[in-house]
């Protein structure tokens, strides 16, 4: 295939090639860059002809000109995560500063034993042997121009290993910390997490930074789970009004392992995620749920893409979003059930609340379906708050402003209830999700 041009995400490459990025003298390392690299360039920048891009206009992002953000180590202080801590959450937890990993602001002390977590770059340094056979195990080269240009530049990121039998106690926190710098920077982070068989863990990833983060997080995650594993992934996008981000996160689940992963995306002037997930091995369940607001100026975009692969798998896809002003918002789910892929169960819904005429929304719920012992079902609702519900409200001397409030928390938290077994951050999502409406006119 023809190499396609790039334009001004040429710029996100790393000058002079990967020579200076941790593990540049690994073989198996150089050949996914080199791959990935091929990958890019026979991608191209995704336009609206490509139907997976059809309703996310990149043009936003180009004008930016985000470039890559140097081999020296970002600087941040403490002050810098104050703000973005939880009360009462109780983690081992990780801080990446502009994709970069700081032991600094990172509290890993007492870590227990079969789990090991580390930094990207100082693993590819220090014991790159376990991330043979692992790291782009489960993402590959990269599935569109964003996930390559990532595989062909990660300079670090977060690595965690969980061995097989070890159920961990206490949540792993990550969290994606954006500074920026004087100039719009691209960091690009990427993240390994592996539980052996039978392991269980929980995992809470979170991405937070400043009004004034003028920056672009482009991440690519790998999940692997083994055999009977267990993995509650809880995801929280709440990046500044400056900040753009792309993100792919790729789940691959052998015999009898579970993923519940659920994504709640607030923030960012521009942000998509694509949701990726695999069943490698029968018996298998994914739980996929999310919420989701946009407003003014605001464009949240998530694809989904299930993979059914092999028989008697269970996969729940489950979004809702809420849109007020101007905001945008795309959900394009999709789920694929092979041919030998028989007793298959899934299930698919989008449901929508618009709370202005401006406001919009792209959803397109998919079923692909090649096997013929299945349980398979999708849909998706877009509408406004109902007017007897809001009328009932107000009979009872609720004003209307805060009637629609609260029934605008109740849409919500079918969702957040998820998040009720770890209960710090199911106030903190709360919190920010009613202050976010408090600010909302309902047009």
């Amino acid at each position: 295939m023809n190499a396609q041009p790039l334009g001004q995400f040429e710029d996100w490459l790393p000058g002079g090639g990967a020579i200076d990025l941790p593990g540049a003298d690994l073989d198996w390392l150089a050949t996914a860059r080199q791959r990935a690299l091929a990958s890019a360039r026979a991608l191209g920048v995704p336009t609206a002809r490509h139907e997976a891009w059809r309703y996310t206009s990149l043009k936003g992002l180009i004008e930016q000109a985000f470039t890559p953000y140097g081999a020296a180590a970002p600087g941040a202080r403490p002050d810098d995560l104050e703000a973005h801590l939880i009360a009462g959450l109780d983690s081992h937890r990780v801080v990446l500063v502009d994709g970069r990993f700081a032991p600094g602001l990172s509290d890993l002390g007492d870590l227990p034993a079969g789990l090991r977590i580390a930094g990207l770059g100082q693993l590819l340094s220090q014991d790159p042997d376990a991330l043979q056979g692992r790291l782009t195990g489960v993402a590959g080269t990269g599935a569109h121009l964003f996930a390559a240009l990532n595989t062909v530049a990660m300079r670090d990121g977060l690595v965690v290993l969980v061995e097989p039998g070890v159920r961990l106690a206490r949540p792993i926190e990550l969290i994606h910390l954006a500074v920026g710098t004087e100039r719009p920077g691209v960091a690009q982070p990427r993240t390994l997490i592996a539980l052996g068989e039978g392991a269980e863990a929980t995992l809470v990833e979170r991405f937070v930074g400043t009004d004034e983060a003028h920056c672009c997080t482009n991440l690519v995650g790998e999940v692997a789970l083994g055999r009977a594993a267990t993995l509650g992934h809880y995801r929280v996008q709440t990046e500044g009004a400056q900040t753009f981000h792309i993100s792919a996160l790729h789940i691959a689940l052998e015999s009898q392992s579970r993923y519940r992963g659920l994504n709640v995306g607030l923030g960012a002037a521009w942000a998509r995620t694509d949701l990726v997930a695999r069943f490698a091995g029968e018996g298998a369940e994914c739980d996929l749920s999310g919420l989701y607001l946009a407003g003014d100026r605001q464009l949240i975009d998530f694809h989904l893409d299930v993979d059914h692969a092999v028989p008697g798998c269970a996969s729940r896809e489950r979004f809702k979003g809420i849109l007020h002003g101007k905001g945008r918002a795309v959900f394009d789910g999709r789920v694929l059930v092979a041919r030998d892929a028989q007793q298959s169960d899934a299930e698919m819904v989008n449901n929508n609340l618009l709370l202005s005429a401006n406001a919009e929304i792209d959803t397109k719920p998919q079923l692909e379906i090649y096997a013929d012992d299945v349980k398979c079902s999708h849909g998706t609702t877009v509408g406004q708050i109902e007017p007897e519900t809001l009328f009932y409200l107000r009979a009872r001397g609720i004003p209307a402003i805060e009637a629609r409030r609260m029934l605008c928390l109740a849409f919500a938290e079918e969702i957040l209830a998820d998040l009720r077994p770890l209960g710090p951050l199911h106030g903190h999502v709360a919190e920010l999700v009613g202050a976010r409406l408090e600010r909302v006119a309902f047009d």
